[in-house]
């Protein structure tokens, strides 16, 4: 049964630069690198842009990202793709690091006067195709929003730099790795359900799910994350299942990591773009008793809900966050890696949930549920042998260097 703390509805070329720029300090038990003073600046007459900004916290050479925002930092999705200078591997720390960015050639004849860049450095590689880093350090869990008491207590959880799927898995995804999973001896994965190929894949369990990681992780020769009595897990479901939080398999990610990524760098918001949400935004289920519910259109998702159950929408449909994850709020529900159970007070490094309880977290609300469960620090929980239309899932990775 669904844990309902809010109600189930029934029914199943010309670049034009801003000096407004974006660091990432980081504050982390172990040495991590923290990037300060960034400013960039436009070349006269071109279509090149200079980005300049300090490294520091380290001795040692970093990972160096740049990402590029035209809308005031509310998501970096401009194409960097054509860069020189100091990112990459082996950056080592100092003063007045340079980064050159061709506008003309990524972005050429777009126009801006909120452009934004982040400079992010880890001591963790780049991401794999297909994936977000999700940068060391960290941010406030919970809030203290609308009355929602089992996000309380806010605390400050430190968070070690991972990799996570910009997108839920689709049923094409899922097909793919459930076929070659059952000739190699995942004998019981579900065939799931999904509204087309490019949707996200539902109707599956935790255990289905945790399964399929260590299947896709076999199929492309990484190490699987998940055993039971020291043998990879594979089939049957049995709640002894562990994971090995140092193998370079495909994985659920914690309740802490998915908030912190649903986030994407933006601290003390309902949503991970801001404070209101409409149809625009998120594929849910609109209705005007939240004041922050400021959609134009109700009820369910005007373009996804017609026809028969489920009204899920492709992956990727909206804008993406800071991190460059997509449907962070609305879609499906995501499982996680955690047992359910009430926050502590206190900061955390790295929380994997409770040492027992009989469900599984899920996050992010879905195309059945209001705007208040599709909050990022909205919590929920279910029985991890059950699959409804509403639950969904996107993979992580441990970052390694």
């Amino acid at each position: 049964m669904f844990k309902e703390r809010y109600r189930l509805l029934r029914g199943v070329g010309r670049v034009i630069l801003a000096a407004g720029l974006l660091g990432v300090g980081i504050l982390a038990p172990a040495a991590e690198p923290t990037v300060t003073n960034i400013r960039a600046a436009q070349q006269q007459g071109t279509k090149i842009v200079d980005v300049w900004y300090d490294v520091s916290g380290v001795t040692t050479a970093a990972y160096v990202g740049l990402q590029i925002s035209s809308n005031a930092g509310t998501s970096f999705a401009v194409p960097a793709t054509t860069l020189s200078g100091d990112l990459g591997a082996n950056v080592q720390p100092g003063r007045n690091k340079h980064i050159v960015w061709n506008a003309g050639t990524d972005w050429n004849n777009q126009i801006s006067t909120t452009m934004r860049f982040r400079v992010a450095a880890s001591n963790s590689p780049p991401a794999p195709d297909g994936f977000a880093l999700i940068p060391t350090g960290s941010f406030e869990m919970g809030d203290s929003l609308d009355g929602d008491t089992n996000a309380l207590p806010v605390h400050t959880v430190y968070v070690s730099a991972f990799y996570m799927a910009k997108y839920l898995v689709t049923k094409a995804d899922w097909d793919v790795v459930q076929t070659w999973g059952l000739t190699h001896n995942y004998t019981d994965l579900s065939t799931g359900e999904g509204k087309a190929v490019n949707h996200p894949v539902q109707t599956i369990t935790w255990y289905d799910i945790v399964k399929w990681c260590n299947a896709r992780s076999e199929k492309e020769g990484l190490t699987p994350c998940y055993t039971l009595s020291g043998m990879v897990y594979r089939t049957t479901n049995n709640s002894a299942v562990v994971c090995d939080w140092s193998a370079n398999g495909y994985r659920l990610p914690t309740e802490a990591e998915w908030e912190k990524a649903a986030r994407g760098g933006l601290n003390g918001k309902r949503f991970p773009w801001g404070d209101t949400i409409t149809h625009s935004k998120a594929n849910y289920y609109s209705i005007s008793t939240s004041s922050y519910d400021v959609s134009p259109t109700r009820g369910w998702h005007p373009t996804w809900g017609t026809g028969s159950f489920p009204y899920t929408s492709p992956v990727g449909s909206f804008a993406a966050n800071g991190y460059g994850l997509y449907d962070m709020a609305g879609n499906l529900w995501e499982w996680c890696w955690d047992r359910d159970g009430s926050y502590t007070d206190g900061a955390q490094i790295d929380p994997r949930g409770v040492a027992s309880g009989s469900y599984r977290v899920l996050r992010g609300g879905s195309w059945n549920h209001y705007a208040s469960q599709t909050r990022c620090a909205f919590r929920n929980g279910d029985s991890p042998i059950n699959a409804y239309m509403i639950f969904g899932f996107r993979v992580a990775r441990s970052s390694i260097p």
